[in-house]
């Protein structure tokens, strides 16, 4: 065997360069992606006056004073009548007094906060449990028109949402379903349930019919195959679709924004509008960015495995 040969590769093996080059792209690509996530997060431990310094602070003496501002409604008053309350009782009391101001009660923050959690999730759970059952039908069934239908399920995709937000206002106001939670489930489930339609039928059609005639054989009906057969090998594909439909609901403005107004409004309307001392409390901004991610951000890493498995299922056939 010549030198030659035995120095040769494979074309599809990387070298070790080519592997280094590779993971500093990465690296360098998820470092500059992080910056923005990064300073949001040290903002919301800034003063006001470090929040708007120029240049920049890096450095800063960090407080929790944007999470209070975040979670309390704040009112100035002089000197003689802060002194005459007494000594604050609590820290945060006391990180307020600096600023010559009183709490007068807690903010709507929290409301909204668990507005968008029964909105985000509630559509979530609407849009995947309508989308798992039409994809398992579409993949098994003789549906008249299949092509037809599926094609118009996705043409409703093929313009934003926000192009029909005026019928849709008019619609609601008409119905009643404006400022509701109800109203913001079913739009929300109405805008994802193509996407979980489609998204789901690759993966039921990656499942071969051959495990479900043999549960029919052992005596399922075809309720029970589908539950206990089909559904346990599509959860990498409903947790994938699910994670999709929960981004697109969680973080939706437009529609957040046009049909609801106090009852019923999420965090992405209202977290912009946080008003502090001579105009935006970018300290209580930056808190309440910081806490809408979380949500998102654990419900990821619950399912990241799941994630996996639904991204590349189908990708490999042996």
């Amino acid at each position: 065997m010549s030198r030659a040969s035995t120095a040769a590769h494979s074309v599809g093996e990387a070298t070790p360069a080519g592997k280094a080059l590779a993971a500093a792209l990465v690296i360098g690509y998820a470092l500059i992606t992080m910056v923005p996530l990064v300073w949001i997060v040290l903002t919301g431990f800034k003063s006001p006056p470090d929040s708007i310094a120029y240049p920049p602070k890096v450095v800063f003496e960090p407080t929790l004073e944007g999470y209070v501002n975040l979670f309390t409604t704040r009112s100035r008053q002089t000197e003689a009548y802060i002194e005459s309350l007494g000594p604050p009782q609590t820290w945060y009391e006391e990180l307020v007094r600096k600023r010559n101001m009183v709490i007068t009660g807690p903010s709507r923050f929290a409301g909204r906060y668990m507005n968008s959690i029964i909105i985000g999730f509630g559509s979530t759970f609407l849009a995947v449990f309508l989308g798992t059952l039409a994809a398992y039908a579409f993949s098994r069934f003789k549906v008249p028109l299949k092509d037809d239908l599926l094609f118009f399920i996705l043409s409703t995709r093929m313009m934003p949402p926000i192009a029909v937000a005026i019928p849709i206002y008019l619609m609601y106001r008409t119905l009643g379903l404006s400022d509701t939670a109800l109203g913001m489930i079913l739009l929300y489930t109405a805008v994802n349930v193509s996407l979980a339609v489609w998204l789901l039928k690759g993966f039921v059609d990656e499942i071969p019919r051959e495990y479900e005639e043999a549960a029919v054989i052992d005596g399922y009906t075809r309720l029970q195959a589908f539950w206990k057969v089909v559904l346990p090998q599509m959860r990498a594909g409903i947790a994938a679709t699910a994670i999709f439909c929960l981004i697109f609901a969680w973080n939706e403005y437009a529609f957040a924004l046009l049909l609801t107004s106090g009852t019923a409004q999420t965090a992405p309307p209202f977290i912009p509008i946080i008003i502090g001392e001579g105009g935006l409390d970018w300290p209580a901004v930056a808190a309440g960015t910081t806490l809408f991610l979380l949500p998102i951000v654990v419900f990821t890493v619950v399912l990241r495995n799941q994630l996996l498995r639904g991204i590349t299922f189908g990708a490999v056939r042996k």
